[in-house]
């Protein structure tokens, strides 16, 4: 079952960057990679601190945490580089109509 909700604009997406949105009571991060591709992981990084993944520094496909250099695969969300070692969620993401959609299910 999925759960499509729209939640930002395209036009919001930068290239090598990540912008955070509220979803349904979820604190999400999408990203757009220099490829144009779209992803959407969890916003707040697994280690102590509660950092936000949207505001770290993306290279390729990994994001970094910016409060302790810790790094995500944005496809998988699994933990890349220490200190992280606890994977974050990932979602499905799809653009249609100039509009970013995620499933939460």
């Amino acid at each position: 079952m999925s759960n499509w909700i729209d939640v930002a604009d395209e036009g919001d997406l930068f290239e090598g960057a990540g912008i955070g949105v509220a979803a349904q009571g979820h604190d999400v991060a999408i990203y757009k990679t220099e490829a144009g591709e779209v992803y959407a992981t969890d916003n707040i990084c697994s280690h102590v601190g509660h950092g936000r993944l949207c505001d770290g520094f993306l290279e390729g496909h990994e994001i970094e945490c910016p409060l302790h250099q810790g790094r995500f695969d944005i496809r998988s969300g699994a933990a890349t580089l220490e200190p992280c070692e606890e994977a974050i969620r990932s979602y499905p993401v799809k653009i249609e109509g100039g509009r970013v959609w995620l499933d939460l299910a």
